[in-house]
Formats: structure tokens, C-alpha cells, sequence
């Protein structure tokens, strides 16, 4: 645990060369920490900041899988500290608590040619508090308001991501898939899904099996790689 880092994401690539093993790094302070597409993510104290980097010893692909492997371990510990009928998974990487946004999910790789060499998967979550000057934000931070402490939650997440990894490895995506749908936000509803070039709407209906959102639209089913999700 460090008492200070910029960000736990940066930390991990600094010590992926050296790493032996999958290696949680947790800090109780961020001063440069962000969020998909360099959002600012805030971390004051009491709150949540971590990344498990690891060799993963696969395609880029199949890291990428793993996004959905780290929001079902996510969700599995925050149920542990809250009502799981308040709690949705909101694709690609962020979880909800009574509609607002409580956790978010950032990956980050490297690899030379067909496999990666190591893997980042940054969690944070707001244990303690949630940031109020976000005025942007499509989805209100909400928080935990201090049920749990960041080293007794990273406990819990670890024991429900290494059940969740393994069962990735042991069955592949397809395991994984149905449990995220299980407790995917909106499932079966009309969203809208804003690319870097483009905004579509249309209903809900999966995930495909490369971690896809799948919308109907007038137009037919339309799978889309990168978004960000509204509704």
C-alpha cells in the first residue's frame, strides 16, 4: 500500500518489468488520477484507488475480456456492503448504485507481436465520498458513504477477482458474459451510444462474444467496439 502515488495505473507500469507474480498495487492518495479517455477520476481520502497488473500470457483480445472479469468481481464485493438489487453493471467498464455511478474500471496493456506482456486493470470506487464539481458527468457519482475501509474492501475484491479469473481462464468469455448480462444496466431498453464519430440509438439486446455492445436500431442489430453509454 502507498501512501501517495499520481496514480496507481502509472505505478503499475513502472513496476510491470520486475513483477513475478499478479501484484495488486493500492494508493490511499492520487494526484493524477484519470478515468477512460483522460477524465479526471477523483480519489479523496477514504476512497478506493488500485490496479492488479499482471502477465496475463494471451492475445490483446482476450486481456481486453477482462474488463467484464473485473466488473463481476466488483460487483460480487460491493454487494457484500450494499443491497445487490441497488447495484447494475453500465458497459463498458463502470458500476452503478441506485443509478449513479459508483465505480469505474480502466484498462492499460503492453506486448511485442500476438500476446501481451503484461496487463493493468485499474479499479476505483468511491468508498467514502463522491466528487460534487463534476457538472459534466452523465451519471451522478454516488458513494458508500465509509461502510468499508480502501484495505479491507481490496481484501474482498482480490478474494472475488482471483474466483472470476479463474473462471476465465478454466471456461473462457462465454461464463463471464452471461453473468455480466445478469446484472447489465438497461438490458432490453432503449440507450444511446455516442462514438468518437457517431451517436446510436437503439435497444439494448447483448453483448457479443468480443465484449461488443449490440443495439437494434431501424437500421438492423449494430455492434459497436467503443462508446460512451446514455440513457
Amino acid at each position: 500500500m502507498l501512501d501517495s502515488v499520481d496514480n496507481t495505473m502509472a505505478e503499475a507500469r513502472r513496476q510491470s518489468g520486475a513483477l513475478t507474480q499478479p501484484t495488486w498495487i493500492m494508493a490511499l492518495a492520487q494526484t493524477a488520477a484519470h478515468g477512460r479517455r483522460g477524465r479526471v477520476w477523483h480519489t479523496p481520502t477514504g476512497n478506493f484507488a488500485a490496479t492488479l497488473v499482471f502477465a496475463p500470457n494471451c492475445t490483446a483480445q482476450m486481456g481486453a475480456l477482462r474488463s467484464f472479469v473485473a466488473a463481476n468481481a466488483l460487483f460480487d464485493a460491493l454487494a457484500e456492503f450494499v443491497d445487490v438489487a441497488a447495484l447494475s453493471l453500465k458497459w463498458p467498464n463502470d458500476v452503478l448504485l441506485n443509478g449513479g455511478k459508483v465505480a469505474g474500471i480502466l484498462l492499460e496493456s503492453s506486448g511485442r507481436g500476438r500476446d501481451l506482456d503484461w496487463l493493468s486493470i485499474g479499479i476505483g470506487v468511491n468508498l467514502a465520498s463522491a466528487p460534487t464539481d463534476l457538472a459534466d458527468a452523465a451519471f451522478a457519482p454516488v458513494s458508500l458513504n465509509g461502510a468499508v475501509t480502501p484495505d479491507a474492501f481490496l481484501d474482498v475484491l482480490a478474494f472475488h477477482y482471483a474466483a472470476q479469473e479463474n473462471d476465465y481462464v478454466q471456461h473462457g468469455f462465454a461464463p463471464t458474459r452471461d453473468r455480466w448480462l445478469r446484472h447489465a444496466a438497461r438490458l432490453g431498453q432503449v440507450i444511446t451510444a455516442r462514438t468518437m464519430t457517431d451517436e446510436i440509438t437503439g435497444t439494448f439486446e447483448t453483448i457479443d462474444a468480443d465484449g461488443n455492445l449490440v443495439l437494434l436500431t431501424p437500421k438492423g442489430r449494430t455492434a459497436i467496439a467503443a462508446a460512451d453509454v446514455y440513457f
